[in-house]
């Protein structure tokens, strides 16, 4: 039976002079855990100069307009003394071109402004000191956002007159009565006016200044964009080399991090962390290559590691899969992590997602679906917002709802497709009759007897997967050496015993016509007293004292309340999977109304409702199944072993970041 990996403590003593080489082999290796968890602050014992050059060049990437790198890719390598050189001139050079797009840009800018200002007011030809000295006038001058410049017209009405100086609306003539110039300035403001200060003898710019203002203009744009030309050159020239560098000085800034928090002298570093048992000797031989015969090794078991003896530490756990159970992985470890050297549930929670997936959701067509979009994701053709990389499971639900749906005869809530299938499929056992198992709504007299053995069905299966958790609880009790554990309580043997012989004990009554005997009731009492009673019995049988912690009546009324959790848990346990029924026979009357839709919808209409309704079938009722899968695994399933959670295995890898 599949266990967690077994995991080897190891201890390095490495030479300065080789730790940078050692650290990039165990981030490449990618399965060495540091025993102690690095907090990188800013107060570290030397600063990291690699993470400065890396932000430079990060800095002059996005002054370039290049797009980031999405991960590390191809082999990794240190940089070297002249990398530093080459980065510092792509550094400099960069942000050389940067300094002339931003003064370029701010030329553009001012002389556009001011030739734009300039037409504004070409037209102007009488003085405005003699329009500002009308008695009954009122003039305002100036600049406005051009957006708001209806919403000035509409506030000042019929108090004011509002006029666009040029074609942009962003210089603006303000005149209104004497009378009314409080008003108007009030106004102004709240839209944002800045007024323009004009020369009393103003009366319009010369076309020979207004020419002159518009070469200008013409020629800071011509030179902005020669910079952005450059600028674009220059990184589609050094593009791959300033990649490069990014990625080097990435690894290198993660090398120093750890190195900073490394336990060191003057010349030796010393490195304690947690790898598979598997790759041991793997390890000692490549770092004694690595530094040539300068290191030294040391490897221990978890049972030889003090912190682990005394409980302050908790060895990482890792598992390891194929490609499609490796999937499934995340659901445990979201969860909880397994305890170390304890069953791996990865395997049966694949198996038991699968199963439970397709009874639920059984319909060939639909899960063809289902299969499909799995295969495009293995073969990266499509992304899903990072869904693709669960392109396994999808192919595993696809396949399984694909032989629910041929055996009840669904293909996109159609019955008719699969009759022959299903017909020839029964001759081959008898009489023949389609679909193989009937879960469409029908007036057949027996339909309601097929639908509660169908839930009867069901319901064993919910058996199936409570027994298999008492069974690895069972077990890991053992493996953990935790006799009392093993023997008494909820999910101990007693309780197991209780949980089957209760069940075995219905199936004889409704099947068998057993008669209840004494010694029935005697199993089922003792059983159930005994897991009641399981926490002092714990601390009896493994030597704990007093073993009544809080004295026989607290005991006492501990045990009756333990008697009403176990038996209220392993019947809502056990009749929980009655909704794996339910929903089976929901996707089934969501079929049935699809299809008679299709049936009273004339001409190509019926093909719309087919389509429309078969997709949303498949994406909202199979997120709700999904969600109805994972919540059976979380509590009938895992609540049976997962009493205390482990640590998860997270090895030093280098990211890009």
């Amino acid at each position: 039976m599949a266990r967690t990996t077994a995991m080897r403590l190891i201890e390095l003593m490495i030479f300065r002079q080789d730790i940078h080489q050692v650290l990039k082999y165990l981030g490449e290796m990618g399965d060495f855990q540091f025993q102690q968890d690095f907090s990188i602050s800013s107060d570290s014992k030397v600063s990291n100069q690699d993470q400065e050059i890396f932000d430079s060049l990060q800095q002059a990437r996005t002054n370039l307009g290049l797009d980031d790198l999405v991960g590390l890719k191809g082999a990794l390598c240190l940089p070297v003394e002249e990398d530093k050189d080459i980065a510092d001139k792509i550094i400099t050079t960069v942000a050389k071109l940067h300094e002339d797009e931003l003064a370029a840009a701010e030329k553009e800018k001012r002389a556009t402004s001011e030739y734009k200002e300039a037409l504004a007011f070409s037209n102007l030809q009488v003085s405005y000191s003699d329009l500002e000295s009308l008695s009954f006038l009122t003039l305002r001058v100036g600049k406005i956002d051009p957006s708001k410049f209806d919403e000035l017209k509409k506030r000042a009405g019929i108090r004011a007159t509002i006029v666009a100086l040029g074609d942009d609306k962003s210089r603006i003539l303000a005149a209104s009565s004497k009378k009314a110039r409080f008003a108007l300035d009030g106004e102004l403001k709240e839209c944002g006016f800045v007024e323009i200060e004009i020369p009393k003898d103003f009366k319009g710019i010369p076309e020979d200044v207004l020419s002159t203002l518009k070469a200008n203009s013409e020629k800071a744009k011509s030179g902005l964009e020669e910079i952005q030309t450059e600028r674009k050159n220059y990184g589609e020239t050094h593009k791959d080399e300033l990649y490069r560098l990014l990625q080097c000085y990435c690894i290198a800034k993660q090398i120093t991090e750890v190195e900073n928090n490394l336990e060191s002298t003057e010349y030796i570093y010393r490195i304690t962390g947690w790898i598979p048992a598997y790759e041991t000797k793997e390890v000692s031989k490549k770092i004694d290559e690595i530094t040539s015969s300068r290191s030294a090794v040391r490897e221990y078991l978890p049972s030889e590691v003090p912190s682990v003896l005394s409980g302050e530490e908790k060895v990482p756990v890792q598992v390891k899969h194929g490609a499609v159970i490796k999937n499934f992985e995340r659901m445990i470890f979201s969860y909880g992590s397994p305890l170390y050297g304890t069953i791996d549930p990865t395997p049966f929670v694949a198996v038991f997602f699968t199963i439970l997936f397709g009874i639920m959701f059984g319909d060939a067509g639909q899960g063809l679906c289902f299969l499909i979009i799995g295969i495009l994701c293995c073969l990266k053709k499509i992304k899903i917002s990072g869904w693709e990389k669960f392109g396994p499971v999808f192919c595993c639900i696809g396949i399984s709802s694909t032989i629910m749906g041929l055996l009840t005869g669904e293909f996109f809530a159609n019955e008719k497709i699969l009759e022959p299938f299903g017909l020839w499929a029964t001759g081959l056992f008898g009489h023949p009759h389609a679909p193989i198992l009937h879960m469409m709504p029908s007036s057949d007299p027996h339909s309601i007897t097929r639908m509660f053995s169908f839930f009867g069905f069901t319901i064993g299966v919910g058996f199936l997967i409570n027994t298999c958790g008492l069974l690895i609880n069972i077990i890991n009790q053992i493996s953990l050496k935790r006799w009392g554990r093993v023997l008494f309580g909820k999910t101990g043997i007693s309780g197991a015993v209780f949980f089957w012989y209760v069940v075995a004990f219905g199936i004889r009554i409704a099947f068998f016509k057993h008669v209840p005997q004494v010694y029935d009731y005697m199993i089922i009492l003792g059983t159930l007293l005994i897991s009641a009673f399981g926490e002092p019995l714990e601390r009896l049988i493994e030597g704990e004292r007093p073993v009544l912690e809080n004295g026989i009546l607290a005991a006492v009324i501990a045990a009756v309340v333990e008697i009403i959790e176990i038996v209220s848990s392993y019947l809502s346990n056990t009749v929980s999977f009655v909704r794996v029924g339910a929903f089976a026979l929901a996707h089934a009357v969501l079929g049935y109304i699809i299809n008679s839709l299709v049936e009273i919808t004339p001409g190509p209409g019926g093909l719309v409702v087919a389509i429309v309704g078969n997709a949303i079938v498949v994406v909202l009722e199979g997120m709700i199944v999904a969600i109805q899968v994972v919540r059976l695994q979380y509590y009938e399933f895992f609540s049976k072993f997962f009493s205390e959670t482990g640590r998860e295995f997270k090895p030093f890898r280098f990211e890009y970041r």
